[in-house]
């Protein structure tokens, strides 16, 4: 018996499509439970659970600059100025805190505009600014 690679091929592809069905259709009780699951709560008003706490006032500079500036200026993506390094923020700060500003805000070269931090304040891009020039 002769198989030509067509066959063989056409074989193997409904092998794996008969394998991969069984394995999705598992029908333990856990399997099930986690499939119909519900994907939210509801609750009426005034059963709420307890709310999530949340950052009351503005978040610091170092904030701001850990958790969005930091990918870009703690090594220099694409030219971004690197945190601390006078040689790199010398002629950045020379055009004044005005220009950094807005620079930041509104984006400038590769970076975008409030450098992802899309809920951060104005004030906050600011402390993150003199977070990054500090001591310069």
């Amino acid at each position: 018996m002769e198989f030509s690679l067509r066959q063989l091929m056409v074989a193997a592809v409904a092998t794996l499509a008969i394998s991969g069905s069984a394995v999705a259709a598992d029908m333990s009780d856990e399997a099930i439970a986690d499939r119909i699951k519900p994907v939210g709560s509801v609750y009426k008003e005034g059963d709420a659970p307890a709310a999530t706490a949340v950052a009351s006032g503005p978040r610091s500079g170092d904030q701001v600059y850990g958790t969005f500036c930091v990918a870009c200026h703690s090594s220099g993506v694409m030219g971004a100025p690197k945190s601390g390094d006078a040689a790199d923020w010398g002629p950045r700060i020379a055009k004044g805190m005005e220009t950094l500003t807005n620079h930041a805000l509104n984006g400038f070269n590769a970076m975008p505009a409030k450098g992802t931090c899309m809920d951060c304040s104005d004030e906050e891009i600011v402390a993150a600014i003199e977070h990054m020039i500090q001591g310069l």
